[in-house]
């Protein structure tokens, strides 16, 4: 959908090694992670969903693009699944939530989880809709209607919360305003940046 911009700088940002792994958290209908998955054909890709109708319509689009194999999708509660009991692994490369914050309710929870999931010298991206705070109030008066009619709360606290987690799990971060304000993109890197 055109009102999720930043997604293509997520993708083009985790920059996964050959042989790297590669998780989205609430991976939805697998609209990234077909385009990972193209992009960086040799990164081992997961996806992990709590909605099973979600799932179901990934599969069939990973199915149309051919990147079936390439791909594994798990249905999981992103607050709480067991990495090692879901996908046979304790840590990823890449982390990434795509929009997926301002829809889980307990995102505080799935955040510091995923946290909890990235592999030494790895990265925690995060791509989310932002305050708008360079924006006409109108336009953000109006867009954050429009989003709470399907249940979408950007979080007002997201840079408190990488903050506060960060320092619990000894992670660097960064937190990078897109667009006036419209985007917010945070990177959690967990030891020495993995990249210069």
């Amino acid at each position: 959908t055109h009102y999720l911009i930043g997604r293509k700088h997520l993708i083009r940002s985790i920059a996964p090694r050959p042989g790297e792994s590669v998780l989205e958290m609430g991976c939805g209908t697998a609209w990234n992670l077909i385009r990972i998955a193209k992009r960086y054909p040799q990164a081992r890709i997961f996806g992990v969903d709590v909605s099973n109708a979600m799932l179901e319509t990934a599969a069939v689009s990973l199915a149309r693009h051919g990147l079936e194999s390439q791909v594994e999708l798990r249905q999981g509660d992103a607050t709480s699944f067991d990495p090692v009991r879901t996908f046979d692994q304790p840590h990823f490369d890449r982390v990434i939530f795509s929009y997926a914050l301002s829809m889980i309710p307990r995102w505080q929870d799935a955040l510091s989880h995923a946290a909890g999931l990235v592999a030494p010298g790895g990265e925690l991206h995060i791509v989310d809709f932002g305050q708008c705070d360079r924006l006409p109030r109108a336009f953000k008066r109006g867009l954050f209607a429009f989003l709470k009619h399907y249940t979408v709360v950007p979080r007002a606290d997201l840079e408190t919360a990488i903050r506060e987690i960060a320092a619990q799990k000894g992670l660097f971060y960064t937190v990078t305003r897109l667009h006036r304000g419209y985007t917010d993109y945070a990177v959690m890197t967990n030891g020495p940046a993995s990249r210069t």
